[in-house]
Parts: C-alpha cells; sequence; structure tokens
C-alpha cells in the first residue's frame, strides 16, 4: 500500500494562508494533504478604516474564502479552531468535530485586549473582529438617520490603531455632516512611529475636532466612561483600540509565547518546541527577531510557509527573514495617508493612493482566478 499523504490543516484565512490555499497545487504536488479549517469570509485589515470612514463599502474589503478554497481544490471547514491536543495531534472545532493532522499552521490573526472586560456592555465596540467595525459604521448611521444629537464618542488606545480609528470615525462624521466629538484616551504618550509624525497627525486630528486625552478607560457607565483617576467623559460609543493580542488558541497550544500570547517560532515558521506546529502573522513571533503586529510580515512570510509545508512531502526547509524596516500606512479618513517606513515618513494623498493600490491590489489577487508562486 501507498503511504499516506501528510496532512496539514491550515487554521485560520490570514495573508499567508489564503497564498497557500492558491497555490495548493505546490503542496499536492509534494504529497502533502491540505485542509483549512476557517469562517467563509476573509475581512482584510488594510481596507477596514476605509470602510469604516465610509470611502470604500464592505464588499470590497472582503474575500470569499469558500469560494477560493473550492476554486483551488483545497477542503475547506468553516469553523475555528477550540482546542489542540498536541499528542495525539488533533484538532477539535467550534462545531465539535475532531480533525487529525500531521501537521498544523496557525495563521489567525489577533485580538484587541480588554483587561477592563467591557466588550459586551452597550454600545461598547472593539476592532476585532474586523467585521465589528461594519457594524459600528451601521450604528453610528442609523443614529444619524434618527436625527440624534453629535455623538459623544471614546476611543481607548494611543497606539496607531487608535489613531487611524480616531481618524476613520471622524471622516464618517464629516461625511454626514456632522461635528466630530471624539475623545482618543492614550495611557501614554504616543512613541510608535517617527516624533514629528506623529506631531503632525496629532496636530491634523485636533484641527478635526479629535480631543486626545491622557488616561485608561476602566469602567463604562451610562452616558459617559471613566479613567482610571476617576475623570468620566460622555460617551454614546466606546471603541475599545488599546494594541493586540494573540488569539486564545494560540496560548491554549502550552507552548512558549511571547508577552502578548503571540507563539514563538523559529526562522522555519516552527514552533521553537513542536516541530509539527506553523504559525505566521500575528498570532507568532519571531525567536530572537521580534517583529510588530503587521500584515506585511504575513505576506512575506508566506511563499517561505508555502515551502517548508510542502517540505513535510520530503526536501529541505528554508529559512524566514523577516526584514529590518518596514512600510506602514494609515488610512486618515479624509482622503490622505500616513506612510512610515523606519524614520522615514510623509502625509498627503500620494500615502493614501499607494495605501489603495496595495490593498486592493491584494485583493484582486486573491480573487483571480489562477495564480502564480510569489517570490519572496
Amino acid at each position: 500500500m501507498a503511504p499516506a499523504r501528510p496532512r496539514v490543516v491550515l487554521v485560520g484565512a490570514g495573508h499567508a494562508h489564503l497564498h497557500v490555499v492558491r497555490n495548493a497545487a505546490v503542496l499536492r504536488a509534494a504529497g502533502v494533504e491540505p485542509v483549512l479549517v476557517a469562517p467563509s469570509t476573509f475581512h482584510y485589515s488594510g481596507l477596514a478604516t476605509g470602510v469604516l470612514s465610509g470611502a470604500l463599502t464592505a464588499d470590497r474589503a472582503q474575500i470569499d474564502v469558500a469560494a477560493l478554497a473550492s476554486n483551488f481544490g483545497v477542503r475547506h471547514i468553516a469553523a475555528e479552531a477550540a482546542a489542540i491536543d498536541r499528542t495525539a495531534r488533533r484538532l477539535r472545532l467550534s462545531n465539535g468535530q475532531d480533525l487529525v493532522y500531521d501537521a498544523l499552521s496557525l495563521n489567525v490573526g489577533s485580538i484587541t485586549p480588554d483587561p477592563y472586560r467591557l466588550t459586551g456592555q452597550a454600545d461598547v465596540w472593539s476592532t476585532k473582529p474586523l467585521n465589528s467595525l461594519a457594524c459600528l459604521k451601521t450604528r453610528i448611521e442609523s443614529s444619524i438617520c434618527n436625527a440624534r444629537p453629535d455623538l459623544a464618542i471614546v476611543i481607548a488606545g494611543g497606539g496607531p490603531s487608535g489613531f487611524e480609528i480616531a481618524a476613520a470615525l471622524a471622516g464618517l462624521l464629516e461625511r454626514n455632516a456632522r461635528h466630530p466629538g471624539i475623545h482618543l484616551v492614550c495611557k501614554r504618550e504616543a512613541d510608535w512611529g517617527p516624533r514629528r509624525a506623529i506631531s503632525c497627525l496629532t496636530a491634523a486630528l485636533q484641527r478635526r475636532g479629535v480631543v486626545l486625552v491622557s488616561g485608561e478607560v476602566v469602567e463604562r457607565e451610562a452616558g459617559a466612561c471613566r479613567l482610571s483617576d476617576g475623570r468620566s467623559l460622555a460617551c454614546d460609543m466606546l471603541v475599545l483600540a488599546a494594541g493586540l493580542s494573540a488569539a486564545p488558541i494560540v496560548t491554549a497550544t502550552g507552548l512558549p509565547v511571547s508577552s502578548e500570547g503571540r507563539l514563538q517560532v523559529g526562522p522555519t515558521l516552527q514552533s521553537v518546541a513542536d516541530p509539527n506546529l506553523f504559525a505566521v502573522g500575528d498570532c507568532s513571533v519571531m525567536k530572537g527577531a521580534p517583529r510588530p503586529a503587521a500584515g506585511v510580515f504575513g505576506v512575506r512570510a508566506a511563499p517561505i510557509l508555502l515551502h517548508n509545508l510542502a517540505a513535510l512531502g520530503g526536501g529541505a526547509m528554508r529559512r524566514y527573514r523577516p526584514q529590518r524596516h518596514w512600510l506602514s500606512i494609515m488610512d486618515l479618513g479624509d482622503g490622505t495617508g500616513l506612510a512610515m517606513r523606519g524614520r522615514l515618513w510623509w502625509m498627503g494623498r500620494s500615502a493614501l493612493a499607494l495605501k489603495r493600490r496595495l490593498d486592493l491590489g491584494f485583493i484582486a489577487a486573491m480573487r483571480a482566478p489562477s495564480g502564480e508562486v510569489l517570490q519572496d
């Protein structure tokens, strides 16, 4: 009898796994059977604030994962991972099904930390999952249509996500002829980019009606939210945008993780403690070469992941070397963007035009009927 083909289960439909699915023929040629476990729709993070601001319709930021898997001959199970038994190499799914694997690859993205358990309360919204931002947009527009007075919106989080969400919401309110009543609550002074860039961005947001407040949101009250120092801010809607951490399924593996709960992997994208478990994107971090949670790393790691999963059928693995400098572009919700690469930066319409070209190009590539293996 012919030996069984090794089965690799892809958990999550992030940037890297979408690339692997499109190039599943490479795995099959190596004798590897791919199975994808993921929701049926992929919400692209790079366009999420464009949807929130009203500049883009929601469908332009989505990929039909089920159709993609079907087009490239990959078995797709529309579920999420509930538990991993690494000893038995068995994955328990959210639908109750068990799936045996030879190798497991995680590309499950990240979640928004909520240390004060505010999620679930009335009009408290989180930046993750990304489809919640489209729901927030609908909620705000509904309030506007009902002739509600200017909304008081509080954003908790002074990182790049918090600033970009503030800009997007300002854009949404401006498009609906409402004066932004937005408070951006920052726990500490922003230091996530060049100082001058952050200063210019802050000034631009302030001119548009966004008020920066030093502090930390710890409690949601009726019509208000309370800060750690006892102050209260008027608050009709609270948006949680205080950084990112790995999904619970990652820490539940029992494998070494970073302080944010991201799985520690080596250059071959395998866990430092379990070679049968791969991880890419926001849910992982390379030991000895830490990088922030940014989509560019998932995109760049994708060809390496594809090669190494194919190597399960025989062959040598390749090493991934994350770049030291990378381009990130924020959508400012008013037709402009802020682009940063290392200490270099620029703000303006050309920055947003570049971002749209890159992001919409990725969506178009994932929707195309056939694909090529990208070169890293």
